[in-house]
This record gives structure tokens, C-alpha cells and sequence, in this order.
């Protein structure tokens, strides 16, 4: 029997799937959220607690790097102890953190909670992935991580959005604070129906955590996101040198992890999962390098609205609604389409992607100012609907033939991916835009020049997503079988 059958064998469907599942995707929602949402607040905490810039920064980069460093040991504990544990803990934490993020009298203060609000969220997000794989299985699955897809997506695009109506609703110099206190009524109604709603998991008896490897891991993340996350400052000139440091401790990280396996260890991270698991490597390199270029449009937009335009952050946030409306749209639609479409689904959603872009880029050069975003709406709407073609289906097909036992570890790794893509994009993107614009107003040339450099990031994970589908396709016509006939094939079974 194959693992999947056994699998599919011992489960036993939970009525209360669909609600627990919403819990999980509310509190997932919030965690990326706080991502992008405080991006439009940066000039009114800065002015609020008398903040220089590179201090104002760590408000969000901080955020980021701790949500990176934690993703691949908090699936692995869940994995071996029980996910609905920490997930409740973790959530608690976050509302925890959320409201001293609120309260915090100094810029030190405020650092220090978001740094802690990142690392709850960190813990937090791979159990998420973990418990759809535990609660569903067959198209149920497909479902469910259609909407976790829709999630993802969803909540990074509409962070300015949701910033400026909370900043405009909560109008003083205080009303920055409310970006952060909206999370505790939220956390705690999640909390309260997480203890009723999630399931147990059972454990395996493999409770131990390779902690030589999670300092391996820890280190290697952290020396490649901290000159990202001092971008603003120069961070990427004066600490390049941590980069091939970074490398070099991945590189022993994944060699330890290797020797665990052939000694029968239990590793944080199984490297059978990029070699046996079909379509794991693959949507783990797409995911990286979309992200690269999906997060960091996002400032890209905003420095063009608000200092460009003159828009306020309710205005500014307004003008790229089309991109959430349209994933949205797509999500829900891809998530049911994914077992038909496979790959192919996703190349068609990254060709969208570019070309909604890439027309925006086009339209707000172009077009009369006062029109500008309204043009550019419709080209921004199939960019998300393209984008609701990527996110949720490269989900579904990366963690669908995971084994619910590494569940935790290998979406806490996806995650990690797109975190070093999202590291890089909202690094590189607005350097890139400052650097155009130089001392000059063209606002727009440097608009398409950033843009440009976003779209070349797609196109880097559209030839890999092409690449895999026609291998696909290659594998059917010469041997009559389908992607899900090899995940599932004796083979496979052994290998996982």
C-alpha cells in the first residue's frame, strides 16, 4: 500500500473541518497582514515616537526576519508534538505581542514587540498549511488549500488598503496605534474557537529536534536576510559579506540533514522532500522567486502614490484594490481547478501576472495623472486574477503529496522561500526606485524601471513552472501516467 493509501486509509473525516479550517485562515490572514498593512503607518509612527528612518524601518524588516527565522523549526516541533498546541500558543502570543506593539511608548519598545509579534507569527503560519493536510484529503484538500492560497494572496495585497482606512477612521497622531490593537478582538474570538474547532494531532513518537541544525538553519536564514532588512541603511554594501556566509551554513545545514537520514535520525528538514516529493523543489523555487517580485510591487506602489501623486494612504491603497479584487476572484476559482489544470494553471496564471503588470507599467507612464490609476484598473485586475492562478495552485501542487508525519516542516519551508523572496523584493524594488529617481521627479520612469525589475522575477518563475509542465506533459505521452500516478507509485512510497 502506498503511503498516500495509508494515508487515505486510517482517516476519518472531522465535521467541524470547514469551520476549524476558517479559524486557521483568519489568524493566518492577520499574521501576513502585519506584513504590508504597517508599510502606509511608517511616516506617523515616525513622527509619533520621534523615530529616525533606519529606526522606522526595523518596524517592518523586523517583523519579517523574525517570521523567516522561526517557520522551519515551528512546523518541525508541530510535526513532532501537536500542532493545534502550538498554534493556539502562538496566536495567543501574537494578540499578546499585537497589543504591546500598540502600546509601546518608544521606538525601542515598539522593535522589540514586533520582533516577538514576527516570531509568534513565525510559529504560527506552518502549522496552518500542516492542519489542512491533517484535516483533508482527495479534491477536499484542493479546496481547502485554495482558499489558504487565496489567503496568502489576498492578505499582501490589501495591507495599504486596510492601513489607510484604519489610519483614516483613527485620525491623530495617535491613530497608528489601532493598525495594531485591531488584532486583539480578532486573536482572541480565533483562540476561543481554535480550543473548540482544531483537532489533536497524534504523536509519533519522533519527538526529538535536530537543535545542531535548527542553529545551522537559524544562522544561515539570518545572515542572508539582515543585509536585505538594512537595505535603507546600506546594509547590502557594508554586509555583503554575509551572503556567502549565509550560503555556507545552508550548505552544512542540508549536508547534516542528509547524514541524519542515513543514520535513521528523525532531521528538522528530510531532503527527500526535494528529491522524492513531486513537485516539492519545483513549487518551492517558484514560490521564491514570485515572491520576489509580488512583494515588493507593493512599496513600489505606494512610493509612487503617496510621493509621486500626493495620494494619502487611503487613496494610495485604494488605487491597487483591482489586484486584490482580482485574486480574490481567481483564487476561489483556481482552487477547484488545480487537480484538472495542474502546472499548467500556474504558467497561465504568471503570463497573466506579467502582462497585467507589465500593462500598468505601460499606463501609468503614459496616461494623463488625473486618470492614471483608473486606467491602469483593468490591467491591474487581470494581474490578480493571474496572481490568484499562482499563489493557491503552486500550494496545492507543492505540498499536496507531502506526507501529513512532515506536514509542519515542509510548509514551514515553503514559507521560508517566499520569505527570502519577499526579503529580497522589498529590498531591492524601492532601492531601485530611489536609485532612478535620484535627485530628479520622474516619479513614472522610475515606477516602470522598478516594475520592470519586479516582472523579470515572474518571468525567472514562469520558465521554471513551463519547465515543469512540459515535463509534465512528456511524462504522460510517453508513459501514459499523470503526475499524481508517480507521487503515488510503490517508488514514491518507499522513498517518503
Amino acid at each position: 500500500m502506498t503511503a498516500s493509501a495509508q494515508e487515505a486509509a486510517g482517516y476519518e473525516p472531522d465535521p467541524r473541518r470547514w469551520r476549524a479550517l476558517w479559524v486557521t485562515l483568519v489568524a493566518g490572514f492577520m499574521s501576513l497582514l502585519d506584513v504590508s498593512i504597517v508599510v502606509v503607518a511608517l511616516p506617523s509612527v515616525q513622527r509619533g515616537l520621534h523615530a529616525s528612518p533606519a529606526q522606522v524601518q526595523w518596524v517592518v524588516s523586523g517583523y519579517a526576519l523574525a517570521f523567516a527565522l522561526a517557520l522551519v523549526t515551528a512546523g518541525r516541533l508541530g510535526d513532532a508534538l501537536d500542532r493545534r498546541r502550538i498554534f493556539l500558543l502562538a496566536l495567543g502570543g501574537f494578540v499578546v505581542f499585537s497589543a504591546a506593539c500598540g502600546a509601546a511608548p518608544s521606538i525601542t519598545l515598539l522593535v522589540a514587540a514586533r520582533l516577538a509579534q514576527g516570531l509568534a507569527a513565525g510559529f504560527m503560519a506552518p502549522q496552518n498549511s500542516a492542519l489542512i493536510q491533517q484535516m483533508f484529503r482527495g479534491a477536499e484538500r484542493g479546496r481547502a488549500f485554495g482558499f489558504f492560497g487565496a489567503t496568502v494572496g489576498i492578505s499582501s495585497a490589501v495591507g495599504p488598503l486596510a492601513g489607510g482606512m484604519i489610519l483614516a477612521l483613527a485620525d491623530g497622531a495617535q491613530g497608528w496605534r489601532w493598525i495594531f490593537y485591531v488584532n486583539v478582538p480578532i486573536g482572541i474570538l480565533a483562540v476561543l474557537l481554535g480550543r473548540r474547532l482544531l483537532p489533536r494531532t497524534q504523536r509519533s513518537g519522533r519527538g526529538q529536534v535536530d537543535l545542531p541544525g535548527v542553529l545551522l538553519l537559524g544562522l544561515g536564514v539570518l545572515a542572508l536576510m539582515f543585509p536585505l532588512v538594512q537595505a535603507g541603511s546600506g546594509g547590502i554594501g557594508r554586509l555583503w559579506w554575509l551572503f556567502p556566509a549565509g550560503a555556507a551554513l545552508l550548505v552544512a545545514f542540508a549536508r547534516r540533514q542528509r547524514r541524519l537520514v542515513a543514520r535513521g535520525t528523525q532531521p528538522l528538514l528530510d531532503p527527500r522532500l526535494f528529491t522524492t516529493v513531486r513537485g516539492y523543489a519545483v513549487g518551492a523555487g517558484v514560490g521564491t522567486l514570485y515572491f520576489v517580485g509580488f512583494s515588493g510591487v507593493w512599496l513600489v506602489f505606494a512610493l509612487f502614490y503617496q510621493d509621486g501623486l500626493g495620494f494619502s494612504p487611503l487613496r494610495s491603497g485604494l488605487a491597487v484594490t483591482p489586484f486584490a479584487l482580482g485574486s480574490a476572484c481567481a483564487a476561489a476559482i483556481a482552487g477547484r481547478l488545480v487537480d484538472r489544470l495542474g502546472r499548467m494553471l500556474t504558467v497561465g496564471g504568471l503570463a497573466a501576472v506579467i502582462v497585467g503588470l507589465g500593462g500598468t507599467a505601460v499606463l501609468l507612464r503614459f496616461a494623463p495623472l488625473g486618470i492614471a490609476p483608473w486606467v491602469a484598473a483593468p490591467a491591474l485586475f487581470l494581474g490578480g486574477a493571474g496572481s490568484g492562478c499562482v499563489i493557491s495552485p503552486n500550494i496545492t501542487m507543492t505540498l499536496r503529496d507531502v506526507p501529513v508525519r512532515m506536514a509542519g516542516a515542509a510548509g514551514g519551508a515553503l514559507q521560508t522561500g517566499q520569505r527570502l523572496g519577499a526579503a529580497v523584493g522589498t529590498a531591492a524594488l524601492p532601492g531601485l526606485f530611489y536609485l532612478v529617481l535620484g535627485g530628479s521627479d520622474d516619479y513614472r520612469g522610475a515606477l516602470v524601471i522598478a516594475l520592470g525589475a519586479a516582472l523579470a522575477g515572474m518571468a525567472a518563475a514562469l520558465a521554471l513552472a513551463t519547465f515543469d509542465w512540459r515535463r509534465d506533459r512528456r511524462n504522460r505521452q510517453g508513459h501514459g501516467t499523470c503526475p499524481e500516478d508517480v507521487a503515488n507509485s510503490p517508488v514514491h512510497a518507499r522513498q517518503t
